[in-house]
């Protein structure tokens, strides 16, 4: 069955639902609380670190400031936190619709598969953008006292936005595949842990190979460095479009099934 790419008046119709959705539940402000104290201690130890060795940094002629030393290992921190965060914010969002059995009123309704699936997954980038936000004012506040590499900082913003935005899409199709969510979570958690870590596996070899390329942290780190390379946000951008796809034909199979 052919599906169509949804009018844009019902995609955000989803979205709105799906991101109030979220706020609704206690388990959406227990992450947001636990991620934000995580990270604001993650960000507190390395402004201590810099202090301590601004006196050595004085003796350098091309020192690393602020930006590198603080913003930086806050964003790659926030990485690794949100990459064991993200299954529990996906997880729900097709498995749990299967297992209240509201799925089929969904695909009954005379909306687009290709509509609910964008619309749940825009409703779940809304929900990120708030915790990128919340992320990326800990550093900018630092500006009051300090210089600031505002373009780098936008880089590593914008890599980690695409990264949480391939999170997102591979746990929106683990999603679709199960009715169970936290079978959902547990598979999301060990693929996207394996797409990380591809890159430390495969390090040896030079870099040159496919499963180095297929790594998320190889496409991530650049972004981190202030390199906007159009190769890692293409990969993102490939990566993103084709789980979403992969979830619309699981939707559209059950949907013929049915």
């Amino acid at each position: 069955m052919p599906h169509d790419s949804g009018t844009p008046d019902m995609i955000f119709v989803i979205a709105k639902r799906e991101f109030r959705s979220m706020f609704l539940s206690p388990m959406a402000w227990v992450i947001l609380a636990v991620i934000q104290i995580i990270l604001a201690w993650s960000f507190f130890t390395s402004i201590d670190y810099f202090f301590n060795i601004q006196s050595e940094l004085a003796t350098l002629t091309n020192a690393p400031g602020v930006t590198d030393l603080v913003a930086m290992p806050l964003f790659e921190v926030a990485s690794i936190i949100l990459l064991m965060v993200m299954p529990l914010l996906t997880m729900r969002l097709i498995s749990e619709e299967k297992r209240n059995k509201t799925i089929s009123l969904l695909l009954s309704a005379p909306i687009s598969i290709s509509e609910i699936v964008i619309g749940k997954y825009l409703g779940l980038l809304f929900f990120i953008s708030v915790i990128l936000m919340l992320l990326v004012a800990m550093p900018l506040s630092l500006a009051v006292g300090t210089e600031l590499d505002l373009t780098r900082l936008f880089s590593g913003a914008f890599g980690l936005f695409l990264t949480l935005a391939a999170f997102s899409a591979a746990g929106l199709y683990m999603s679709s595949l199960t009715d169970n969510p936290m079978i959902a979570a547990i598979s999301t958690f060990g693929l996207l842990l394996f797409l990380w870590l591809l890159n430390n596996s495969t390090a040896s070899d030079g870099g040159t190979n496919v499963l180095n390329y297929l790594s998320l942290h190889t496409h991530f780190a650049p972004l981190l460095r202030g390199i906007l390379n159009t190769k890692d946000i293409a990969y993102f951008l490939l990566f993103i479009v084709g789980f979403i796809v992969m979830a619309i034909r699981q939707l559209e199979t059950q949907r013929l099934q049915s």
